[in-house]
């Protein structure tokens, strides 16, 4: 028994491992690697990451929710904390602004031969120690509101689909937008 759930273990590992791969390679392929890239899409003059990042969401979301309403997947979201969702989101912001790349877009300049995303990694790794040292006497702060594992239809008490279609028409027209004008 235990043997067959670690080679399921190791399935998903290698698989995790090859769609990094082709993630990363898709990342450099549409310049979201590229420093100069993120920068101007950070003074808003160029949307090729928003593109990049907006597909994603929206092809991630319509995906799962497609795999559930077939009853391929459980979801099994994490609960909802708004105060460390805030805080973090704050340290990714600041994180990301100072360094110009997110931990993905920072792996895969450093696959490009980038030695400040290198650098910026290094401290990505390091804000983690820190942040895994002080975690347990922020977590009771942190986590005392909980709105347990909860999806916004969920929260809202709507049709996934209610919430799924409008963000993907506003997608289309977004990305139509940037796209011909």
């Amino acid at each position: 028994m235990f043997k067959n759930l670690h080679d399921r273990k190791k399935a998903q590992l290698s698989i995790g491992f090859f769609l990094g791969i082709i993630f990363g390679f898709l990342l450099q392929k549409g310049g979201a690697t590229e420093y100069t890239l993120i920068l101007n899409q950070l003074l808003l003059r160029d949307f090729t990451i928003v593109k990049i990042m907006l597909t994603a969401v929206v092809t991630g979301m319509s995906g799962i929710y497609l795999m559930k309403r077939f009853d391929l997947i459980r979801l099994s979201p994490k609960p909802l904390y708004p105060k460390g969702i805030i805080l973090g989101g704050l340290i990714f912001g600041v994180g990301f602004a100072l360094l110009g790349y997110c931990p993905g877009t920072a792996a895969g300049a450093i696959g490009t031969g980038s030695i400040h995303a290198l650098f910026g990694a290094i401290g990505i790794l390091i804000g983690a120690e820190i942040f895994s040292v002080v975690y347990p006497s922020l977590k009771s702060s942190l986590m005392k509101e909980d709105y347990g594992p909860v999806t916004f239809p969920e929260l809202l008490d709507v049709e996934p689909w209610k919430i799924i279609l409008p963000i993907l028409i506003a997608f289309l027209l977004f990305f139509s937008y940037f796209t011909f004008f």
